[in-house]
């Protein structure tokens, strides 16, 4: 089994430690000393060896990622020379993974995911990886905490024959980022999980798919795919990749295929999209703060979120309820959790005064 792992994007939700140079998946959010990229390649080991481990994301962060990863071979690096969306960036896997071995299996994981319950979470991907083998393009149906209108939605329809003792279902329909009110009717009828963007599948089975749905980027994975046996892919990847279309897996492949499976998982999974998330997957004190870093002072604070740059900095609350507080030295930001959303908003404020220094 071969592993793609999905490192682009920067997080700006999780502005200002997350940023251009160090987006949220080459920081150490969750485990002091471990990056989010690296825990994501940890999580799967005793699945995939790390020979087998393909990393894509902007060409920019090739030596980032090599000084993360010291054992992935650098030619498993597959470099962009910009984002076009998660079809493209699977493609480009995918072909690479096929010249290795026609009939692989391959997982597809964001890198920036936490997941508590690592063994189900293997589980999961290994029940995936047996329905994969027969022919269909599988994805992790995350069991649902709540009403939540911020992920798309996945319904399951019919059980599918056992495949190494785990449970799939053919997928009815996916579904977008619905209101509260659908959310709620979603979680109450039991049939729906959470989209978070993980898949499993065979590499061909994926590219033939691509090729049906999404024929301009067939044709130039194609170009590629013949210049890696020349040795000329990176040049080629340069002249071909602005003309691909800029399109997601979800839209592009899954929302269209014909043989879709989903897994349920249900791992203490979360996407950490916004400092607010942290609450629910962090250990907190007893007034429910999540301490990152620094020497929190609380009088009368609760359920709040605080981070500093400097491990010895004090930052002293008082009266706070649902904060979040994150002192990176060169920015402050105070927001209360109900408007973390809004992270990204200041973000492009700052691009709109130039404010390079600071993105």
């Amino acid at each position: 089994m071969y592993a793609v792992i999905l490192a682009g994007g920067i997080g700006t939700r999780l502005w200002p430690r997350s940023r251009q140079a160090t987006p949220k998946q080459m920081l150490d959010l969750i485990r002091p000393g471990t990056t989010m990229l690296q825990d994501t390649c940890e999580r799967i080991r005793p699945l995939v060896p790390p020979e087998q481990v393909y990393i894509v994301a902007a060409e920019f962060y090739r030596a980032l990622v090599h000084e993360q990863l010291l054992d992935m071979p650098p030619r498993n690096f597959l470099g962009e020379p910009s984002g076009r969306g998660t079809a493209p960036a699977i493609g480009l896997a995918a072909i690479h993974i096929r010249q290795n071995d026609p009939d692989a299996v391959m997982m597809v994981l964001p890198a920036d995911h936490i997941v508590q319950d690592v063994e189900a979470y293997q589980r999961a991907l290994a029940a995936a990886a047996a329905h994969a083998r027969a022919g269909y393009l599988v994805t992790l149906g995350i069991q649902p905490r709540g009403p939540e209108t911020g992920y798309g939605y996945i319904e399951r329809g019919r059980l599918l024959p056992r495949a190494d003792g785990g449970v799939a279902y053919r997928v009815a329909r996916f579904v977008e980022k619905p209101d509260r009110p659908t959310a709620e009717r979603f979680l109450a009828s039991g049939r729906f999980y959470w989209n978070g963007g993980i898949f499993v599948c065979r590499a061909r089975d994926m590219l033939a798919e691509i090729e049906r749905l999404l024929p301009e980027l067939a044709r130039a994975l194609a170009e590629v795919e013949t210049a890696l046996a020349s040795g000329d892919a990176k040049e080629t990847i340069a002249r071909v990749w602005p003309g691909v279309p800029n399109i997601t897996i979800d839209y592009g492949v899954m929302e269209r295929a014909e043989h879709v499976a989903v897994v349920p998982l249900d791992a203490g999974w979360s996407d950490v999209g916004t400092w607010s998330s942290l609450s629910e997957v962090l250990p907190s004190d007893a007034a429910g703060n999540v301490v990152l870093q620094g020497d929190h002072v609380a009088l009368e604070t609760f359920g709040t979120v605080v981070y500093s740059h400097r491990p010895e900095r004090v930052i002293a609350t008082i009266g706070l309820h649902d904060f979040v507080i994150v002192d990176t030295g060169d920015a402050l930001l105070i927001c209360p959790k109900e408007r973390a959303q809004d992270v990204k908003k200041v973000v492009d404020i700052l691009k709109q005064h130039g404010r390079s220094a600071l993105l």
